[in-house]
Parts: structure tokens; C-alpha cells; sequence
């Protein structure tokens, strides 16, 4: 799905130019539900721009243009309509979503004075953190979720794209997370955690869980393991834990995170591993979605030889809803083919 509910899938043609003096060149740029996919005509993803971050740097011209940060550091040129007022539908409903200018960054600097003076130094930090978990609204942590995720691409490789699949993917979230999840799954060609949340509701896929698999059962398995996992540990709670209290204030005061800092969080999830879900939460969110255990208990004794104990499974009896289409479960496992 994309960012508007009444678009499953949008695309349009543009013009990219990479740096502020480079040469432009014809794109194809993809609207997905968090961010802006930027491909060349092979299909091949070139960069991804969060969708709360776009800065319009022309309004009411047309063509559009567009910049992915305040240094405009890359341009798009977008002359297609139902493009550009997609782009702008989501721009005017983020800043009805957010205070007025100086509003919340005074209140907070208010209330972060005042608990100052009322807590215990101990308790300052997770003070903060709460606070600061409380606050930050879904498009901005679906920004810093997006800026995580291009920060791993080197490791990972660039998010594995094509129309027929990421309708799979979609459809898949929505048959373990419900019709109206937010989650959304973007398969990346290496991850060897099988899968793993980002904040911003992404979860990562692994491409070579899809291609080794049989059964959708085992991808499904990965996915609502990653978010089990954020659900007992949110990923940015985790994040501001490990950065510190200056980078909790800082989100506070000015909604921002150092590069740098989510680069190395980023980082971190992959190389030191993610925290697993208790069995008790595990067995117990496969069973709501209503997937088997053991499919996915094979693949992770397969991928790591060691496999978790959940107990007896919930779903042994009873009778599985189809999770994919044939069709779709084919898709899914080319995305990184096209």
C-alpha cells in the first residue's frame, strides 16, 4: 500500500539529478507507504527519500521540484500531476499533523525543566525516554525508520522492488497484521537475522529466507517474530537507550537525531544481533495470526542450529486460512530477480 489509501500502487517518470551540479537523468520514481523510490528504467533502486522529509523547492510551479533535505544534495524534476499532488496531499496532511512552529519545543523544554527538578537523577533517563515516546508523532518515526534503513545499505543491499511484489508483500502484512496494519515488508537481499523491525512500522526481509523457503508459512513466521520482538522492545526506545540522554533531549527539543547516531544503531542491529521475543509472546502472536509454528521453527533451527522452544503449538488442530496465493508466494520470492 501506499501513503494514500487509494493508491495500491503509484508511479510516474521524472528527472534525477544525483548532486547540485550533476547531469539530470530519467528515473522512475515508485510511491510507497513510507518512502519515495527513485529507480533507472532497469528497475533498479538508485535511492530512497523519506516522504515526511520531501522539501518542494519550486511551489506552485510546475514542473515540481524536489529536494531531499534543507542542502538540496539531490534534485527531482516531476511533471506528472497525479505525482506531484500525491506528493503534496501528504505534505499538507504532515503539517496539519504537527504544532506550530516553537508551540512544542517550548512546552517540552518547559516540561523537561520542571521533571528535572522533581526526579532523582536515576530516573531521569527513562523519564526522558518515555517522554520523548510519548510525543514523537508516526511520520516522524517512519522518517527515522527510512533514514535507517538507507543508512544499511551497504550491508544489506538496496531494497528489492517490482509492482507484482510489493503487492505480495502488502497483501502478506495484511493477512498476519490485519486489513488495516501500517506495518510494511521491504525485502532486502542479505539480512541474516531472517527479519528485523525498524522504527516507522518496517520490517526487513531477508531474500534468501524467500528463496530457500517452500512455504509462505516461514516467511510469515520471520515477520511476526521481528514484531513481536519491537512490540516487547520498541526499536527507537531501544535506540534513545543506547544513544544516550543527549540524544533524547535533543529529539525533544528539536525532533532530530544525528545522523550519525542512527547510522550506528542501524549498524548495531545487524552486526550485534536483535533482542528475540519472549517464547510466551511468540507462540502467542503466531497463534492470533493464526500461522504454525513449525514451519518457522525449522528454518530458524536450519539458519542458526538451535530451535527455540514455544511450547505446544496452539494452531497443531486446527485448520490453516490460506496465507498467500500460489501466485502472489511466486512474486514474492522473484522481487529480487526482476
Amino acid at each position: 500500500m501506499t501513503a494514500l489509501d487509494r493508491y495500491v500502487r503509484l508511479e510516474s517518470e521524472a528527472l534525477w539529478r544525483a548532486e547540485p551540479n550533476g547531469q539530470r537523468r530519467d528515473v522512475t520514481l515508485s510511491f510507497g507507504d513510507a518512502t519515495l523510490v527513485i529507480a533507472d528504467a532497469t528497475g533498479r533502486p538508485l535511492a530512497h527519500w523519506s516522504l515526511p522529509a520531501l522539501i518542494r523547492q519550486n511551489p506552485d510551479d510546475v514542473p515540481a521540484l524536489y529536494a531531499p533535505d534543507e542542502d538540496a544534495s539531490e534534485i527531482l524534476e516531476i511533471a506528472d500531476p497525479t505525482m506531484v499532488e500525491a506528493i503534496e496531499e501528504v505534505q499538507r496532511a504532515l503539517a496539519k499533523s504537527r504544532p506550530r512552529p516553537g508551540k512544542l519545543r517550548h512546552r517540552l523544554t518547559g516540561g523537561i525543566t520542571a521533571a528535572t527538578l522533581g526526579l532523582a537523577i536515576f530516573w531521569l533517563p527513562d523519564a526522558l525516554n518515555r517522554q520523548a515516546l510519548a510525543v514523537v508523532p508516526a511520520p516522524k518515526r517512519a522518517a527515522i525508520g527510512a533514514e535507517m534503513l538507507d543508512t544499511l545499505r551497504n550491508q544489506t543491499g538496496a531494497v528489492c522492488q517490482s509492482p507484482r511484489a510489493n503487492a505480495a508483500a502488502s497483501r502478506l502484512a495484511q493477512r498476519i497484521f490485519g486489513a488495516g496494519t501500517t506495518q510494511q515488508v521491504l525485502v532486502v537481499p542479505r539480512l541474516a537475522q531472517g527479519a528485523v523491525s525498524l522504527p516507522g512500522n518496517l520490517i526487513l526481509l531477508d531474500y534468501d529466507l524467500l528463496r530457500t523457503a517452500d512455504d509462505p508459512a516461514v516467511a510469515a513466521g520471520f515477520l511476526i517474530a521481528a514484531h513481536a520482538a519491537a512490540a516487547e522492545n520498541d526499536p527507537l526506545a531501544d535506540l534513545l537507550k543506547q544513544a544516550g540522554l543527549t540524544t533524547t533531549f535533543r529529539l525533544l527539543t528539536t525532533g532530530e537525531i544525528p545522523n550519525d547516531i542512527l547510522r550506528e544503531r542501524a549498524n548495531a542491529m545487524l552486526n550485534d544481533g536483535t533482542v528475540a521475543p519472549s517464547a510466551d509472546g511468540l507462540r502467542g502472536a503466531l497463534a492470533a495470526a493464526q500461522i504454525p509454528q513449525a514451519p518457522y521453527l525449522a528454518a530458524v533451527d536450519a539458519r542458526t542450529g538451535n530451535m527455540p522452544d514455544l511450547g505446544t503449538d496452539p494452531m497443531a488442530d486446527e485448520v490453516i486460512p490460506l496465507i498467500l496465493r500460489d501466485s502472489d508466494w511466486v512474486s514474492l520470492r522473484n522481487i529480487c530477480n526482476v
